[in-house]
């Protein structure tokens, strides 16, 4: 399954499987199934079940709820970067008559519209989706409950009209379009919308007894966008790859990054979780994680990556309730990262050097506050405090050439700039007005509020 160079070590792989047959033994599930990653390439998979000499493998589809989701947010994000349509459009411009037209595409993905979290009764993950034909079945009669843009509310028909909307702007339906611009190029191959063997079945097991009965596996209709998808956990692992690195045959690294990216403030006293655009992000024992949990009667299934260190885990289990499969994927991440970190790129020069960028690099001032900047690969620069506490990032080329574009923290999105004076030597750098010059207050440079005429001085005894 893997060369040597990607196996495990015997140890790791004895954690992982214990901690796949503790969840499997402790949750009262039928059956379950955990696998890893990394850089999207299955590395390891185990299994258990109630059936003595059989277990599922990686090849097994079980049903995985809202990790649907994602891939409905990348076929979103996709419309986006054609230019079809902005996150920030009414969905009125593109899907009218929905009733709820004011709520822009950007709340619906990062689930801030205010809509409600689930479709009026009957329950609509059990019953067939037949029962919910038009939009308005799904939505209701009062389909907000909070205003709009102000919270993070989490709603199923929320990506109900995501849905929608891909098939309004494409002219084809959810299914196929999911199939032709996101199954295929990732070679998804055992990811669909409707089960193929071999699956799971999905059972209910009965909380104080030891018996289990089937549960229904309903077709959802117009709420398949939020829900639908049968996957495998070696689908799910080279998905997992896709949502860490890009692939530009379906969405660049910069707008899969975006996904990752917390879009609204979290709930009041959850400081250790968000949501992107389809993509949960949480802090879990130091490390930040970006993924997804998902549930259908019969099934629950959890995806987190880790992106930093190139490492996934998934678990899916078709039990109603019991066992908590995103609890066990972020184990299974753990166990990874502290038994075999990442090790790091060996330290390689640039192929050439850029004169202009070397005479920036080395200490700045922003006042009295010391900073170094450093140029790293494709023209970039890192700007970081010297000492103590201060605003850092890391910056690229700005596409028309004129600066760099802050890829995070305090400056993301901020602008840096080389000033020059009219002999073409370097007065100083200007990052969102703020400038850096190469002296603390340097006399020679346009600083603003300008500098004392008497200078530097010290206090007479």
């Amino acid at each position: 399954m893997t060369s040597p160079f990607e196996a495990l070590l015997p140890s790791t792989e004895r954690a992982l499987l214990h901690r796949v047959a503790s969840a499997q033994s402790e949750g009262r599930s039928p059956s379950l199934v955990g696998a890893v990653a990394r850089d999207g390439q299955c590395v390891w998979s185990g299994a258990r079940s109630c059936v003595d000499g059989h277990a599922p493998d990686a090849d097994t589809q079980y049903r995985i709820g809202s990790i649907t989701k994602p891939f409905t947010a990348v076929l979103v994000l996709r419309l986006r970067d054609e230019g079809l349509l902005d996150l920030g459009d009414p969905l009125e411009k593109h899907l009218p008559g929905t009733g709820v037209g004011e709520v822009t595409i950007g709340q619906l993905l990062g689930h801030s519209a205010g809509l409600a979290a689930e479709s009026p009764a009957p329950w609509w993950e059990r019953t067939p989706g037949a029962l919910r034909p038009k939009l308005s079945d799904v939505l209701g009669e009062k389909p907000l409950l909070h205003p709009v843009g102000r919270r993070h509310h989490y709603s199923n028909p929320g990506y109900t009209l995501l849905g929608s909307l891909i098939e309004a702007v494409r002219g084809e339906t959810w299914e196929v379009v999911l199939r032709r611009e996101i199954l295929e190029p990732l070679g998804l191959s055992r990811t669909s919308a409707q089960p193929e063997a071999p699956h799971a079945g999905g059972w209910a097991v009965h909380p104080w007894a030891d018996v289990m009965m089937p549960e229904p596996a309903e077709d959802l209709g117009l709420m398949a966008p939020a829900g639908q998808l049968w996957s495998t956990a070696s689908d799910l692992c080279r998905f997992a790859g896709f949502l860490a690195q890009g692939d530009d045959r379906v969405l660049s690294e910069e707008s899969v990054r975006e996904m990752r990216t917390p879009s609204v403030p979290p709930e009041a006293g959850d400081w250790e979780s968000g949501y992107g655009l389809g993509l949960q992000v949480v802090r879990r024992g130091g490390r930040t994680l970006i993924g997804h949990g998902g549930s259908l009667p019969g099934f629950v299934a959890g995806l987190w990556v880790d992106v930093e260190e190139g490492v996934a885990g998934v678990a899916l289990a078709n039990a109603t309730s019991g066992p908590l499969a995103g609890t066990v994927a972020t184990d299974l991440v753990r166990i990874v990262v502290e038994a075999e970190p990442r090790l790091p790129e060996p330290w390689r020069p640039m192929p050439e050097v850029d004169e202009s960028l070397l005479e920036l690099a080395g200490p700045w001032y922003w006042g009295t506050s010391a900073f170094g900047l450093k140029v790293v690969a494709d023209r970039g620069l890192e700007l970081y405090p010297l000492k103590g506490g201060g605003r850092g990032s890391r910056f690229r080329v700005r596409g028309d050439g004129d600066g760099w574009i802050g890829l995070d923290g305090y400056f993301a999105g901020e602008t840096l700039s080389v000033v020059r004076r009219a002999d073409g030597s370097v007065d100083h750098l200007d990052l969102g007005s703020f400038a850096f010059t190469r002296e603390p207050y340097d006399p020679a440079a346009e600083v603003p509020g300008g500098v004392d005429e008497g200078g530097w001085r010290g206090l007479p005894r």
